[in-house]
């Protein structure tokens, strides 16, 4: 009894204080935003009356998965990326709704805010499920839509009308995260594991200790509810182009056939030897695509 006492001691691992994490990664205090009684970690570039484009990263991520992705558009665009409540650098949602409904919501808000009616939508994972729904169901606030690897259809845990059971293992990580144990499920992204800089996993465990942020992402686990996506991919007018790495093993790049099936104005660019994260492995190997495709 003793042992698993010390021992649960040593691998405890207890949320960071949010003001020094701000002091490591935040860029400004003006970028944390009051938006529909929600605070959001939000940064806005490029010129304000360039067409806007905003970037939506998945789970368990950041707007600083954007980073070079955001410079490189800025030339051309007004570039609006922000962290989902409970990610980064936003604190949870005092409202515990984490569903797509909800951050859609705040999306939209968000917009309205910042006084953009319309815009390009770039979302990656969930972020690339959350785009899709959006340009679905509001069609008169998108103008492209850029999908890497996105989220959507039926997977091993994720079946459509139900919500998924959130393993024990996830769960623990609550109070139990090594970093070694984080880095396993880190490194599996890229097709290149020393694309994974020791910069960008010391962000990833930084921020996934942020007060409140394990409990965030566990309830939005839980609360993610699939339907039958084609019905609504069958709705999507924006021109589309859809990214995904050949290597990609959290959603294989065989689901883009499924995508390419529904959206009639849908075209695929695939990426030899690149896993789940294009934009953070090799920013410049789809970038100047992206950009073209946007302008």
């Amino acid at each position: 009894m003793l042992f698993l006492a010390v021992l649960a001691f040593m691998l405890w691992t207890p949320d960071l204080d949010r003001g020094a994490l701000q002091e490591r990664y935040l860029r400004r205090g003006a970028d944390m935003v009051q938006v529909a009684g929600v605070q959001l970690h939000v940064r806005d570039d490029g010129a304000p009356d360039a067409p806007a484009v905003i970037l939506l990263h998945g789970f368990g991520a950041s707007l600083h998965t954007w980073e070079p992705w955001a410079q490189g558009l800025a030339e051309d665009h007004r570039v609006i990326r922000f962290d989902l409540p409970g990610s980064g650098l936003s604190p949870p949602d005092p409202t515990g709704q984490y569903t797509d409904a909800r951050s859609m919501q705040l999306l939209l808000a968000l917009t309205d805010q910042l006084q953009v009616q319309r815009a390009s939508l770039v979302g990656h994972s969930i972020g690339g499920r959350l785009a899709w729904r959006v340009a679905a169901e509001h069609p008169e606030r998108v103008d492209r839509l850029v999908l890497l690897a996105p989220d959507g259809f039926a997977s091993n845990g994720f079946e459509y009308g139900k919500t998924p059971e959130v393993p024990a293992a996830f769960k623990l990580m609550r109070h139990v995260l090594p970093r070694p144990v984080l880095h396993l499920s880190l490194v599996g992204a890229y097709a290149d594991p020393a694309a994974l800089t020791a910069e960008m996993e010391r962000r990833y465990f930084d921020l996934i200790r942020a007060p409140g942020s394990r409990d965030a992402l566990l309830a939005r686990m839980a609360q993610t509810r699939l339907e039958d996506p084609v019905p609504l991919l069958r709705r999507i007018k924006s021109p589309t182009l859809l990214v995904w790495g050949e290597q990609d093993r959290a959603i294989p790049i065989s689901n883009a056939a499924d995508y390419m099936a529904a959206v009639p104005t849908i075209r695929l660019l695939s990426l030899p030897a690149m896993g789940h994260l294009p934009q953070e492995e090799s920013p410049e190997r789809a970038l100047p695509a992206v950009r073209a495709f946007l302008k």
